[in-house]
């Protein structure tokens, strides 16, 4: 038997660059960049409604880990989604062309502590 196709939510996000962007959560996955290993959250982002094109915001467990130490508790699934969510957000406010940059995005040891403080955390 097929499994059931999943139902994916289309987004919007109004940046500061003046776009609006339309995004979809696609997958979350292990994975490692050099000598980092972390998770990495995947979305659908598209500038025009017609073209989509994929954004993976990989998340340093180095930095969650060292986060979670000075915290005395560890980030929730739940809430490390919503940081490579605010990095995303973050990009999109800064990067002029977005579509064409395609910019790396990493939650590292130099901006946990800053896209926590915009959750409220």
């Amino acid at each position: 038997m097929n499994r059931p196709e999943t139902v994916r939510r289309v987004k919007s996000y109004s940046a500061a660059t003046g776009f609006t962007f339309q995004y979809v959560f696609q997958q979350i996955r292990k994975t490692r960049r050099g000598l980092s290993t972390g998770n990495e959250y995947v979305y659908l982002i598209s500038a025009d409604r017609k073209t989509s094109f994929p954004v993976a915001i990989f998340v340093g467990q180095n930095a969650v880990r060292r986060w979670g130490k000075k915290a005395g508790r560890e980030l929730s699934g739940t809430e490390e989604y919503a940081v490579a969510k605010m990095r995303l957000f973050q990009a999109l406010d800064e990067v002029e062309d977005f579509a064409a940059e395609r910019p790396d995005l990493v939650v590292d040891e130099a901006n946990l502590e800053a896209l926590l403080e915009r959750l409220d955390i």
